[in-house]
């Protein structure tokens, strides 16, 4: 079955991600100034304004920080409905927006804040792999 939701696109300063995303590796832009973190990939540091920016490889660990359901949806996402966006702190620091798996949108109670996730990835074509991120096991 063809990938039909939105495919983020590629640049020059993101495709370090997309590479390491395509070997299931969170990769993540780190300034060398101040050691932070941030999400999304910019070419300036968001806290001390560097333009000194390497890319790390991440835990791909995090806990969820808030959540909302869905229920309603456009193109690709409307069939998925109900289902859970979050926003995820990475180990490494900063968040990622994302949709949340392996929890029941009917039932949001069950879902909890600070619970541990870790990330997955599935490919929407050849070249791009979307990261979601599912609740931990025990």
């Amino acid at each position: 079955m063809a990938y039909d939701k939105p495919i983020p696109p590629h640049g020059q300063h993101t495709q370090p991600f997309w590479d390491g995303a395509k070997e299931g590796k969170l990769m993540l832009p780190r300034c060398t100034s101040c050691n932070r973190v941030h999400w999304y990939p910019r070419l300036i540091c968001p806290f001390c304004h560097s333009t000194d920016i390497e890319w790390i490889e991440g835990s791909g660990e995090g806990r969820i920080h808030t959540y909302a359901v869905q229920h309603r949806a456009f193109g690709g996402w409307a069939k998925e409905v109900p289902y859970v966006t979050a926003y995820i702190d990475l180990a490494e620091g900063d968040r990622m927006l994302t949709v949340l798996r392996g929890v029941d949108p009917n039932d949001p109670e069950s879902i909890k804040i600070g619970a541990r996730v870790t990330v997955e990835f599935e490919a929407a074509d050849e070249e791009t792999h979307i990261p979601f991120w599912r609740v931990a096991e025990g």
